[in-house]
């Protein structure tokens, strides 16, 4: 026993490779083990179904690559210095000294603050999802796309993508407007002289021209578009040292900061005053001009909520440690601790940074400075220039190499055709997401305004942001077995109050700006649940709708469902008493007709169809059939869900299903199958049998039946019918029939048909006082219908007379021929038993007197029909039981009776349940 067992298990040096290990492992039903990481069974699946083109590789194949190329940064060089050089940047130096003075020190505190608890409720988001599993390219698409499905993740990643192309344009304007401000010989065209009005300065303002920032701003967006296409290995390695000139030159601000009395006699520089910081405490909103300056008679008025447009691109910039997952080390770590530290690195530096600068200099030097940081810097502001430069061009590198491989990844999952054109190997640069980006970035360019551009960029990120907190707030909230992320200190609330913070800002920005961004999104997820490529990424909608019908299945508990809110659930046979294509999976009228059941679609269908022969050797037949069954469906527009049972006959398969098929209340309770016209002309002897024992069955089971006659002419969608819709009402049925004429009604084909219900009466019942009962209720039942009352008389051959009668009576003859046959056969047959017949298995003595009744009144209500209803656009008539101790056969002759001549008919029996109800 210890000998087999050491054998089976596997050993301790952990080889696998050996073709002995494979044989044994044949014991537990596996091929073999998958070279070091899993069971193949596994990754097989993922291989035969990925999620996209990237998701297909084996897991064994990534763990050995990583080996391969030993790539491996930390969480200081993996994901705090890209977070920290893509949040830091053109913001902070050119913009965050005149925020502090518009806003005032208070109200700075306050922005910085509810711009940095937005990132900082998003950054706990990412944290928690991006340690849910491993990540790939695409980076928050990727996320956001897994979690809430291929349309969200495409709508917010195509706006996340023009976010980062429109922010590249941002980083190479603010680069351009610094190094003109250094440089004021390099201007082309004359500088723009502001004149300063109300204000204590009375020296002129210069700010250069639109048309430099223009030109200049299209020359280096094309040099970094070549450095991209140069290789963006070398962009990686150089861009950790684009972050030492800004931390030097932030280190030179704050030195300057302290040192600004004795060093800087500049007029407004106060130097670290207490009366400074109480005159700039609190706000001074004012109109000012295109250039940001004051100017009473300007364009643009500033208050807090355009300073919110104004300084959120400041604290964005934390996915850019998620986007390079593939090389850290440790990426459950690396992400959350990195994000996490250089969001509260770089909130801290901005709250200490507006206590510095309300007490550095007057008000009017705040706002009219634009470079104020480059005055004060020590010990020159060359210093400040280089490191503005630098971080901006680092920053458009990267917004130039991220936007393309966002777009790429997109395409790559080729949810959208019209991508297709911006795919890229892996492995391969996309150069033509690169060129497409770079187009982007210079049209924004050549717009040239940089306080037009930021709210754009705002919202875009918000939207990404929002996405990203929903995502971790749906997965945290619905819980599944696969949501273990390793980072703990998350909750769903805190994702809800990160998107609501998300969507607020975005508002609080503006409106107008807040609804086309929505709209955009919008529109992308319209077009891609239009034209998109369905893809199952497990998101986490799956699991909500899920966990709702799990809620909703159990309220609805096991009792009987109240008439107000029955909805028939028809159990639809599709291939019975017939024989159809093998391509064609259902009859396609019964398609139709399970259409015709609904109320403007509402409702499900089972369409079930049965395999004979044995369930070992035909289940891939059934899988295929069900997949087959399915697509019909889904072609033709029909809520409902394909089941594929096999079974050694149709009747064994039929009385499993009527037992198990639904769950609680959501059992099937109406069985639709066809009428077998066909069983006597091709002499299908196992007919009879099977129609009276599905019948029976649900009976016993309290399921409905409706048996549709005449189904190759039932009439489709855009077959219009005129004339009326007869029902011959003759035993009480909870009102089923009534409610299926009602939602016949509901449908095109029949919407210009009338109603007529035919009460059939005793004849010595009083007529009169049924029709005025029967009226009564119907006008209750809120439905318009014509009554007619049909009384029954004893069956006279002679008083009847007429060619209805006679075609009937032709029927009838023939009927008692072939019954008198089939006795005279089972009476030999039966060797001497005397009238001892089976039925359902069991001998029953036959009645022959109840038999010649059973066919007189068949005929009897047969003979109204035609006289009736011959021009009906459709008859309904209850469908009578199968009479005890009666062969199947017998059954069918009654049957055959009563649909003879009938062109189009529907035999409804209802169940002990009420279906339609008077009271509101």
């Amino acid at each position: 026993m210890h000998s087999n067992a050491s054998e089976g298990g596997i050993p301790a040096n952990g080889g696998v490779n050996g073709s002995e290990r494979e044989h044994k492992l044949e014991l537990f039903g596996f091929d073999s083990l998958v070279n070091i990481l899993g069971l193949k069974s596994m990754t097989a699946e993922q291989v035969a179904a990925p999620s996209s083109p990237r998701d297909g590789e084996d897991g064994s194949i990534a763990y050995e690559r990583a080996r391969v190329n030993d790539v491996k940064l930390g969480t200081m060089m993996g994901v705090f210095v890209p977070c920290l050089q893509n949040i830091l940047g053109i913001i902070y130096y050119i913009r965050f000294t005149w925020i502090v003075g518009m806003a005032g020190i208070g109200e700075s505190l306050l922005l910085v603050a509810f711009c940095g608890l937005c990132t900082f409720l998003t950054s706990i988001s990412l944290s928690a999802i991006a340690t849910n599993g491993a990540m790939k390219g695409g980076g928050p698409y990727y996320l956001i796309g897994r979690a809430l499905g291929p349309e969200v993740g495409v709508s917010i990643g195509l706006c996340f993508f023009l976010g980062n192309a429109v922010a590249g344009a941002l980083y190479v304007l603010g680069a351009v407007e610094t190094f003109l401000k250094a440089v004021p010989a390099a201007g082309i065209f004359r500088e723009t002289v502001t004149k300063v009005n109300g204000t204590m300065i009375s020296e002129p303002i210069e700010s250069p021209s639109s048309h430099d920032l223009q030109i200049y701003g299209i020359v280096v967006t094309v040099i970094l578009c070549f450095i991209v296409f140069g290789g963006v290995k070398m962009i990686n390695r150089v861009a950790p040292a684009f972050l030492i000139p800004v931390l030097f030159s932030l280190f030179c601000i704050f030195i300057g900061v302290f040192a600004a009395r004795k060093n800087n006699p500049t007029t407004g520089i106060t130097g670290l005053s207490l009366e400074s910081f109480k005159d700039n405490w609190s706000s001074d909103y004012q109109f000012t001009n295109d250039a940001g300056v004051p100017d009473p008679e300007g364009k643009t008025y500033w208050n807090f909520n355009a300073l919110v447009g104004l300084f959120f691109p400041a604290v964005t910039g934390i996915m850019a440690g998620s986007n390079r997952s593939a090389s850290l080390k440790d990426t459950q770590r690396s992400i959350p601790v990195g994000t996490l530290a250089a969001t509260l690195t770089t909130t801290a530096l901005y709250l200490i940074s507006v206590l510095f600068f309300g007490a550095l200099a007057t008000r009017d030097k705040l706002l009219t400075d634009r470079l104020l940081t480059a005055t004060i810097a020590w010990p020159f502001p060359a210093i400040v220039y280089i490191g503005i430069i630098l971080s901006t061009l680092g920053a458009a590198l990267q917004s130039l190499t991220g936007a393309p491989r966002l777009l790429a990844a997109i395409a790559n999952d080729d949810i959208l055709p019209v991508l297709n054109y911006f795919r890229a190997a892996d492995g391969h640069e996309p150069h033509i997401a690169t060129l497409f980006t770079a187009f982007i970035c210079i049209c924004c360019v050549v717009i040239g305004n940089l306080d037009l551009i930021t709210p754009t960029v705002t919202m875009f990120f918000l939207l990404c942001y929002s996405g990203v907190n929903l995502s971790c707030f749906l997965l945290d909230l619905l819980d599944a077995p696969s949501w273990r992320p390793r980072w703990k200190f998350h909750h769903w609330s805190l994702s809800l109050l990160g998107a609501s913070l998300c969507v607020v800002i975005m508002f609080l920005i503006s409106w107008s700006f807040t609804v086309v961004s929505l709209a955009l999104a919008s529109l992308i997820y319209y077009y891609v649940s239009i034209k998109g490529k369905a893809g199952d990424w497990g998101d986490g909608f799956k699991s909500a709708y899920f966990q709702l019908a799990l809620r909703s299945l159990r309220s609805l508990g096991a009792n009987q469902v109240h008439p107000k809110n029955w909805y028939p659930i028809p159990l639809i046979f599709c291939r019975p008493w017939g024989k159809l294509p093998e391509n064609v999976p259902c009859h396609p009228k019964l398609a139709d007709f399970a259409n015709c059941m609904k109320k403007k679609g509402r409702g499900m269908s089972i369409f079930v169809s049965i395999l004979d022969g044995d369930y070992h050797e035909r289940a891939e037949d059934a899988k295929a059939a069900c997949k087959q069954l399915g697509t019909y469906i889904d072609y033709k527009n029909c809520e409902g869900v394909a089941e594929i049972v096999v079974a050694p006959s149709m009747f064994e398969g039929f009385r499993g299903i009527v037992q198990t098929m639904g769950l609680g209340n959501l059992k099937p309770n109406i069985v639709v199958m066809r009428y077998p016209e066909i069983w006597r002309r091709e002499n299908l002897t196992e007919i009879p049998a099977t129609f009276v024992g599905i019948i029976n069955d649900c009976i016993v089971a309290n399921k409905a039946v409706v048996i549709v006659k005449g189904l190759d002419e039932w009439p489709n969608e855009y077959q219009r019918q005129y004339g009326t819709i007869d029902l011959y009402w003759i035993v009480r049925d909870g009102g089923l029939m009534l409610l299926l004429s009602q939602l016949l009604l509901t449908k095109e084909s029949f919407e210009s048909c009338k109603i007529q219900v035919f009460c059939i009466a005793e004849e010595d019942s009083d007529a009169e006082e049924l029709k005025t009962d029967v009226k009564k209720f119907l006008y209750d039942l809120r439905m318009q219908a014509e009554v007619i009352v049909v009384s029954m008389r004893s069956w006279d051959a002679q008083a009847e007379g007429g060619s209805q009668q006679d075609e009937s009576l032709e029927a009838f003859t023939a009927a008692q021929r072939r019954i008198a046959s089939y006795l005279t056969e089972m009476k030999s047959g039966a060797e001497g038993e005397g009238n001892v017949l089976m039925a359902d298995g069991k001998p029953v003595v036959v009645n022959e007197q109840q038999v010649e009744k059973f066919l007189f009144t068949t005929l009897k209500l047969n003979s109204t029909i035609l006289r009736y209803s011959r021009m009906a656009a459709v008859v309904l008539v209850s469908l009578p039981p199968p009479p005890v101790n009666h062969p199947a056969y017998f059954y069918m002759e009654y049957m055959d009776l009563l649909v003879e001549n009938v062109p189009r008919l529907l035999m409804v029996r209802g169940y002990r349940r009420d279906v339609v109800t008077l009271f509101t």
